[in-house]
């Protein structure tokens, strides 16, 4: 996961790609525009970490023995606490100094392309570390179309040296000189305080981002269309300040992960009839497959534009 860490630092860094909105601040006005509609949902996948141990038929530890910057992934910093949470943490072993952070990933055990994704969590108090609830394309780092090869999308990252941020990034075309970043920096003065949830809202056209169940940004750029896994993270690569000026143990501590399927397919519960015949957005199939621009080139029936659905007739 080396990759991952350099794009989010690219991303914090400010270089930027045509696609950059990472220095966007999400106003309070934002953050209340809709609401998670569970109605249109049913559950597909989820782990309320009951019991004392991982639960190994839904998750794979990742990437065991690398070090990322400062920081030996081990799986000792994984605990289910047998009183339904599970604790990701990043540990500091004396004399040596050496820093140890966890992942999990779900990773050739469940994937889902396009749902619902939320997970309930209390972030980390220490400066150094960043925490993350994301997905991930296995062929992600291919260059190309992100529709096929899947994109990185980090539902919620945290560091406490911008302590009342939230981040939403999603990455695409490798992490390469070919890479390309867009993202959203969430207000949010309350994260501080106690368990929080954070959502991801996935159709063939868009994703929309919640935290607390409110909509906090939505993003039409970089819109995978393959399954994808979910991994849950603690890093320390700098991004979250320098760790020598860290508290350790720290942990972000998880009390669910659920993922729900679309009881529609698209995801989409408006319907509007149109009679445009000059729209300029992509528009989807029913399918979720890309079918151009130009609503008066398309045959009669329904398709997917700008997260809404739309009758050719």
């Amino acid at each position: 996961m080396i990759p991952t860490i350099l794009c989010c630092l690219m991303a914090v860094a400010g270089m930027s790609t045509e696609y950059d909105i990472a220095k966007t601040t999400a106003t309070d006005s934002t953050a209340k525009q809709s609401t998670v509609n569970y109605d249109e949902l049913t559950m597909a996948w989820h782990d309320e970490f009951e019991g004392t141990q991982v639960d190994m038929t839904k998750w794979n530890y990742r990437a065991l023995g690398t070090t990322r910057t400062f920081g030996v992934v081990d799986k000792r910093t994984i605990e289910v606490d047998g009183q339904g949470f599970l604790h990701i943490k990043v540990l500091k072993e004396e004399p040596t100094g050496t820093y140890y952070i966890g992942e999990l990933g779900t990773q050739k055990l469940f994937s889902q392309k396009y749902g619902y994704f939320e997970c309930r969590a209390k972030m980390n108090t220490s400066l150094g570390p960043h925490v993350a609830f994301w997905l991930q394309s296995p062929t992600m780092s291919q260059v190309g179309d992100p529709a096929t090869n899947g994109a990185e999308i980090d539902i919620f990252e945290y560091h406490c040296r911008t302590p009342n941020i939230v981040y939403h990034n999603i990455h695409w075309d490798g992490y390469g000189t070919d890479h390309k970043t867009a993202g959203m920096k969430v207000t949010y003065p309350q994260i501080t305080d106690g368990f929080h949830t954070f959502g991801l809202k996935w159709t063939p056209s868009a994703y929309t981002f919640y935290i607390d169940g409110k909509e906090t940004w939505t993003c039409t750029v970089g819109v995978s269309q393959r399954d994808e896994y979910l991994i849950l993270s603690t890093e320390l690569n700098g991004w979250g300040g320098d760790p020598k000026l860290g508290t350790f143990p720290d942990e972000v501590v998880f009390d669910y992960v659920r993922v729900y399927k679309f009881n529609d397919i698209t995801g989409i519960s408006q319907q509007t009839i149109s009679t445009n015949k000059s729209v300029s957005q992509a528009i989807y199939s029913i399918d979720g497959s890309y079918v151009g621009t130009q609503l008066n080139s398309l045959q009669k029936g329904i398709y997917i534009q700008d997260g809404k659905k739309i009758l050719v007739n």
